[in-house]
């Protein structure tokens, strides 16, 4: 930990594959989990829950900046030999956030009656389950805020390792245990408490393995106001950030249900439940790179230029696939998955959501860089600026294009917000445009560009299943070929090498 630019080679390169691996696998049992959900709960009721997932994310405002910023200097801690600091900037986060989460939990029982009977458009058979579900919801918050806080220290100590070994089988159980309750004939409200149970499962365990990494995270938790200052110092621009979040990433869902219909909101919701699973892995990339833009500085030219170039390859290297896949064979994709109606939907939705999520990857990079380089303030304005503008493209897209429009207001900020981060890095640190993406930025874009047209040229010809899959296996094994060839360099290939030796050896130990 105290030599920060391993982060840049093997330790990046292990971490970005174990988050592919925590992408990859839960969202292949939420492929074929989700059509039995659907079909177990009518298209009413797996509405519902798809809003019990966006309130959750919602109240996690009430974190105020603090997980954030708990990463932040229990790396920069763990970087100067301060071990002792540790446990205290930890508990100081978590005892806030459990007090606020507690307040949070109090507030949507508050706001639950007016929320399902006036506000939303749910339909009056089904009130009382939903008021009943939004109760159920109202503890697992303090539960999420704390785990949050757990996680983020194992984060600050580059133990992805941990981190995924808790995630990977948590967000499975999101999609198994509303699939368990569909079979055993539970209404929503019991599969909502069940995902309640799972989540104070996940907390636990993040706990124990904080512990067994620190072992003096044990004993009393320590609570210190000094410490609390420098949090909330960085944290309150984070908050800023996280209450507008949440905001940006779910009104359409809830002005969907207003202007159309809460039976409209599943063409919408479950594309962009499965697209959206591809921000884990810039988001735990993000996390990775987070401490060490700390450690370095915005003066150490080199150690900025270097953590912000090669994160930036190997995220075009892994998820220009993923997204061409979801945009070029939408309608098969659909289709196979979930029936012509959805096929019939949701199949441009699905492209425009794709395309807007490989905007938002690349918008967790250069969030990184300018907040581990202690402006946090940046990204805090612009999303003030344009919140009004999410709002007023919202309310005027969705009435007129309905689902499309809806998709069309999340791209257009979306486009604005990556542009306008990667601008402030560059105002920031002064490094040329062709320095802050790589001397072979490129011939990267070459290589996907030209892989993206060969695989939309074929996607519009007349095809089988097996053709499908025989060419796109082939595109995608020469774009990969090309990519390692041309673009990487010995470091990536050192790094690489160093990921298959830490597989051959078991990985790392708690």
């Amino acid at each position: 930990m105290n030599k920060p630019l391993e982060i840049q080679g093997s330790l990046l390169a292990r971490n970005t594959l174990l988050n592919l691996i925590g992408q990859g696998l839960p969202l292949v049992v939420a492929v074929v989990t989700m059509p039995f959900i659907i079909q177990g709960l009518g298209i009413e009721r797996f509405g519902l829950l798809a809003l019990a997932w966006v309130v959750l994310g919602y109240f996690a405002i009430f974190d105020l900046g603090l997980g954030r910023a708990a990463t932040k200097f229990v790396a920069e801690a763990l970087g100067k030999g301060e071990h002792d600091r540790v446990p205290v900037i930890a508990w100081t986060a978590v005892i806030v956030q459990a007090t606020f989460g507690i307040l949070a939990g109090f507030v949507l029982v508050g706001i639950t009656p007016p929320l399902v009977e006036r506000i939303l458009n749910i339909p009056q058979e089904l009130i009382g389950e939903a008021r009943l579900s939004f109760y159920l919801l109202a503890p697992s918050i303090p539960v999420v805020l704390v785990a949050g806080s757990f996680r983020g220290v194992l984060e600050a100590a580059q133990r992805f390792d941990l981190v995924n070994a808790v995630r990977v089988p948590f967000s499975i159980a999101s999609f198994l245990l509303p699939l368990v309750g569909v079979l055993l004939g539970w209404g929503l409200p019991g599969i909502i408490a069940l995902l309640v149970v799972s989540r104070c499962l996940a907390m636990l365990i993040q706990y124990w393995l904080c512990t067994r990494v620190f072992p003096s995270f044990k004993g009393r938790p320590r609570f210190k106001r000094a410490e609390l200052g420098v949090l909330l110092g960085f944290g309150g621009w984070i908050t800023v950030t996280s209450t507008v979040g949440p905001i940006f990433a779910h009104l359409e869902h809830f002005l969907i249900t207003s202007f159309l219909s809460i039976g409209a909101l599943p063409f919408y919701a479950v594309p962009y439940k499965i697209v959206s699973q591809v921000v884990i892995l810039p988001a735990s990339m993000a996390m990775t790179i987070f401490p060490a833009f700390s450690y370095a500085g915005i003066d150490n030219y080199e150690k900025v230029k270097e953590l912000f170039s090669r994160p930036f390859k190997y995220l075009l290297f892994g998820i220009v696939p993923i997204i061409v896949i979801f945009v070029a064979f939408a309608s098969e994709i659909l289709e196979l998955w979930l029936g012509g109606e959805f096929a019939q939907k949701s199949t441009i939705i699905l492209q425009i959501l794709a395309i807007v999520f490989f905007f938002h990857a690349f918008a967790h990079i250069p969030l990184a860089a300018i907040q581990g380089l202690g402006r946090p303030d940046l990204k805090a304005k612009l999303d003030l600026v344009m919140l009004p503008i999410f709002v007023v493209l919202c309310l005027w897209f969705i009435p007129t294009l309905g689902l499309v429009g809806a998709a069309l207001a999340k791209l257009l900020v979306t486009v604005i917000d990556v542009l306008y981060l990667s601008w402030m890095v560059k105002s920031l640190t002064k490094l040329p445009i062709r320095e802050m993406f790589g001397e072979r930025a490129d011939k990267a874009v070459i290589i996907a560009s030209l892989f993206t047209l060969a695989a939309f040229s074929f996607s519009i010809l007349p095809k089988s299943l097996l053709a499908d899959v025989a060419v796109l296996s082939s595109l995608i094994f020469g774009y990969v070929l090309l990519f390692v060839r041309i673009v990487m360099d010995d470091k990536d290939k050192s790094a690489f090498q160093s990921i298959r030796k830490y597989f051959q050896l078991g990985g790392g130990k708690v």
